[in-house]
Parts: C-alpha cells; sequence; structure tokens
C-alpha cells in the first residue's frame, strides 16, 4: 500500500490557524503522482507517450482540523477503473494519532495529444495492465 506523508506549513494555514481547505486537494494531486509512479506508471511516463490525464471531479469531506506542524498520511486507493475512466479515494490521517482528518476522492479520464479520450486498455496495454493489477 502506497501512503503520501506531508508536513503541514505555515502558509497552508488559515486566519484561524487551520491548514485551508483548499491545500487537502493539493495532498491529494501529489499522493496521486506518487502512488502513479509506485505503480510503475509514472505522470511523466504517460505525457511522454501522448497521454493525459485531468481531473473530471474532486471532492474533500472534511473531519477533523490539520493544523500547521501535524504530519499526515494520505492513502490513495483505485475505487474505480474501466479502463477510460479512472476514480481514487483518498484518506487523510494523522501520522501520530491515527485521528481521520479528511476523506476525498478524484474521478480522472485518459486523452490522447490531441485532446480526445482514449481507452488505455486498447491504446496503452502496459498503462492498463499497472492499473488492472493494484485493484487486484
Amino acid at each position: 500500500m502506497y501512503t503520501f506523508e506531508h508536513q503541514a506549513q505555515y502558509y497552508e494555514t488559515d486566519q484561524m490557524g487551520i491548514i485551508h481547505h483548499s491545500n487537502y486537494i493539493r495532498w491529494f494531486e501529489s499522493a496521486r503522482i506518487g502512488f502513479m509512479d509506485y505503480m510503475g506508471v509514472s505522470y511523466v511516463s504517460m505525457e511522454e507517450a501522448g497521454i493525459a490525464s485531468p481531473v473530471l471531479n474532486v471532492s474533500c469531506e472534511y473531519k477533523t482540523m490539520t493544523r500547521f506542524g501535524d504530519t499526515v498520511l494520505v492513502i490513495p486507493k483505485i475505487k474505480e477503473y474501466n479502463g477510460i475512466i479512472m476514480e481514487l479515494s483518498y484518506e487523510v490521517i494523522d501520522k501520530y494519532t491515527e485521528e481521520v482528518r479528511a476523506l476525498g476522492s478524484s474521478k480522472h479520464c485518459f486523452l490522447n495529444s490531441k485532446g480526445r479520450p482514449i481507452s488505455l486498455e486498447r491504446d496503452s496495454k502496459e498503462f492498463h495492465q499497472a492499473f488492472i493489477a493494484d485493484m487486484k
């Protein structure tokens, strides 16, 4: 299981001294990129192959506050994948207390270099197999 670790920075806080809600989405993105590297499907290699994976939807449910200096773990998992669409779930937990800070998800499609939707199952079997293998 891949885990992205992040120490909350002062610049990520808001006027109330807690991590601003927009930063969780950034943490999801960092976790997704690291997760793809972990699976052997780096985002760089996908782009080099002419494949982009834009965000179609992202959501976050905030459970407890994260403050400056806290260390969180973001655990991404493939929730759904069919070769055309991939949805990931994210769990953000405090590294030391294991308290759930947030739960989220993001949905992505795959596009060729002309911006047209593609199926990885048909157009990139190597990437497709890596995503399928992680779901097992």
